[in-house]
């Protein structure tokens, strides 16, 4: 195999094992993320081999909730099982420390949701959202007068959600 074949080869292992490695699906702006903090692909190459991924069934795209998310299919981890060997050792330990490092972001990521809309008369409606292993935990839609207002609830919401979450719960048990 030339070159340019054996890296796009490791290319696209590479986005396999990334997206192994996490053990979660991931949406394509945390995959561009990943790979483009630590300089492995450009973004253009990128959204090429995720394409070429997803037509060859080696990944997915399921719907979860509002977002699309990329999942790793069992004919996707059959061949990182038979060829992750082709991935350079030094890329492999860059992504294992990556994701170490950061796992707990990117599942806050996909677990705590929060977003607005323009509602009737000039209200906003908040959807404050944290799932938990596919369970829904809590899902809190909060209409208020002001986008600021609506802002300010999602950047909480996002901030610290278990305290919230907490608090709200308390509230509702308690005499």
């Amino acid at each position: 195999m030339n070159e340019n074949t054996l890296e796009l080869a490791e290319n696209k292992l590479l986005l396999l094992y990334i997206i192994k490695s996490i053990k979660y699906p991931i949406s394509n702006t945390q995959l561009t993320e990943i790979v483009l903090e630590n300089s492995f692909i450009n973004y253009f190459l990128l959204q090429q081999y995720i394409s070429e991924l997803i037509a060859s069934e080696f990944l997915k795209y399921e719907e979860n909730d509002t977002k699309k998310l990329l999942r790793l299919t069992d004919k996707g981890d059959n061949v990182l099982y038979f060829f992750k060997d082709r991935i350079s050792h030094q890329k492999i330990s860059l992504i294992d420390d990556y994701i170490s490092e950061r796992i707990d972001i990117i599942k806050k990521e996909l677990t705590i949701t929060s977003d607005y809309t323009l509602d009737n008369n000039d209200t906003f409606l908040v959807n404050l959202k944290a799932v938990e292993d596919n369970t829904l935990l809590i899902d809190l839609k909060v209409n208020v007068a002001s986008k600021k207002q609506a802002i300010a609830l999602c950047t909480k919401w996002k901030e610290n959600p278990s305290d919230i979450y907490n608090k709200i719960f308390q509230v509702l048990i308690n005499d």
